[in-house]
C-alpha cells in the first residue's frame, strides 16, 4: 500500500464509516480501523484491489453487517463477571479457616488481650462503653489496650502470614 493511496482513500473511508456506523452501532473510527486491516491483509495476499474506491465501499459495508450480526448475538451479562457478591464454597471454606487462624491466634495472647479482642470481635457489635464494663476496666484505657493487644497479634502472627507467602 503506498502512501498516496491512503491519502486517496482516507477522506471516502471517513465518510462511508461516518454514515454506516451510526447504523450498525459502531464508532467510525473502531470501522474505519477494521477497513484498514482488512485493506492490509488484502495487499499482503495478492495486492491493491482493481478498484480501490469501489472495493472500499463494499468493505465499509461487509464490517457494518458483520457489527450488527455480532450486536444480535451478543448479550450483556447480567451481572459483572469478576462479581464476588455470591461467595462459592472455596471462600466461604478459605474465610472460615481465615477466622479460626485469627480465633486461636488471639487465644495465645497474653494478659487481658484474648478477652479484649473476642469482645471487639464479638458478632454481638459492642461499644466501647459495653466493653469497657465486661472487662471491669476504664472506658479510657481501651484504646491504648487494644493498640498494645493488635501489636503483639501483629508479632504473633508476622511468623505464620510470611511462612505461606509464595516466594519467587
Amino acid at each position: 500500500m503506498t502512501h498516496d493511496m491512503v491519502i486517496a482513500l482516507r477522506p471516502l473511508l471517513a465518510a462511508e464509516a461516518s454514515a454506516e456506523a451510526h447504523a450498525c452501532g459502531a464508532e467510525p473510527d473502531d470501522l474505519e480501523q477494521a477497513v484498514w486491516l482488512r485493506l492490509l491483509e488484502l495487499l499482503e495476499a495478492g495486492g491493491p484491489p482493481p478498484d480501490p474506491p469501489g472495493w472500499l465501499r463494499r468493505a465499509v459495508r461487509f464490517e457494518a453487517g458483520r457489527i450488527r450480526r455480532t450486536h444480535r448475538i451478543e448479550r450483556p451479562y447480567s451481572r459483572e463477571p469478576a462479581d464476588d457478591s455470591e461467595r462459592g464454597p472455596e471462600q466461604l471454606v478459605l474465610a472460615s479457616a481465615r477466622r479460626h487462624a485469627l480465633r486461636a491466634a488471639v487465644r495465645r495472647l497474653p494478659g487481658r488481650c484474648p478477652r479484649l479482642l473476642e469482645a471487639l470481635l464479638s458478632p454481638r457489635d459492642l461499644t466501647y462503653r459495653e466493653i469497657a464494663g465486661e472487662l471491669g476496666i476504664s472506658q479510657g484505657s481501651l484504646g491504648p489496650e487494644r493498640s498494645r493487644c493488635l501489636g503483639c497479634l501483629r508479632r504473633l502472627l508476622a511468623p505464620e502470614v510470611a511462612a505461606h507467602e509464595v516466594r519467587g
